[in-house]
């Protein structure tokens, strides 16, 4: 069968590229990434993690970063090439409801991870993700103009309810029941995918994305070949074009040989 030519291939970090096991890179997905470097493919990485948390990937010399779910893409040289801030009257919504009643969340912005109410949960989260704790928020200092993305967390069945009368002017995505991110309405990975293939002059057609979680949907949905990690949520395998191994049996390797990108 012939399959596309390759020419970008888009990586997820949490339980993509990085094991929730070991909180590294397999070996077989390190040597994948640099034969796709020898061939000339980009290999871009496409997060929803701040662009301060992903410096322990970066030795595998990425040709570009796509972080905050879209909201902030930059080459590995530096170059910004775009910069979402979310609405700030969503911001001030969320100070206004966590000064009268209970809600953990956390600010991202260029600078910083802010967090408000540490709950153990969200201590043990940080802990799977092998972060720190952000430092506590002061709710009387945010600039709500510099917000990039917020996680929000309470789960699934508060989401909706919450988006609509506190966030109206976002959109939420989430890979784990205990937290939300959420970015400004219209903003995805899949922004930040277009943005790198016409940075690159790739088109659309040449593109080649992994993930696992929510957050990854609209990115394997919009690339020629989405794949799924085997350890990927079941609404994320439905939507994939294949379903790989897990992160830990070798699946990104798995993949790029079947699609014989590699």
């Amino acid at each position: 069968m012939q399959y596309p030519k390759i020419k970008a291939v888009f990586f997820d970090i949490d339980g993509t590229l990085l094991s929730f096991k070991t909180h590294q890179v397999p070996a077989s997905t390190e040597e994948s990434i640099k034969k796709l470097q020898q061939q000339g493919v980009k290999v871009i990485v496409s997060t929803g993690r701040s662009i301060n948390s992903i410096d322990h990937i970066k030795y595998l010399n990425f040709d570009g970063f796509i972080t905050f779910n879209g909201g902030y893409c930059v080459t590995k040289e530096g170059e910004v090439l775009f910069r979402q801030a979310m609405d700030a009257r969503d911001i001030k919504a969320v100070l206004e409801y966590a000064r009268t009643r209970p809600l953990s969340f956390s600010f991202m912005s260029e600078r910083e991870i802010t967090i408000h109410d540490v709950t153990p949960e969200i201590a043990g989260m940080y802990a799977h993700l092998n972060l720190p704790v952000p430092p506590l928020v002061d709710i009387e200092k945010v600039d709500p103009s510099a917000i990039l993305q917020t996680n929000i967390f309470l789960g699934p069945d508060d989401e909706k309810a919450f988006m609509e009368t506190v966030m109206p002017n976002s959109v939420a995505s989430r890979w784990t029941p205990l937290f939300a991110d959420v970015n400004p309405k219209g903003q995805s990975k899949q922004v930040g995918i277009d943005i790198f293939c016409k940075h690159f002059g790739i088109d659309i057609s040449q593109t080649m994305a992994f993930g696992d979680g929510g957050n990854d949907i609209t990115m394997l949905k919009h690339v020629a070949i989405g794949v799924a990690m085997g350890n990927a949520n079941p609404e994320v395998k439905e939507i994939a074009d294949y379903v790989t191994g897990d992160v830990d049996a070798d699946g990104i390797f798995q993949a790029l040989r079947y699609f014989q990108v590699i």
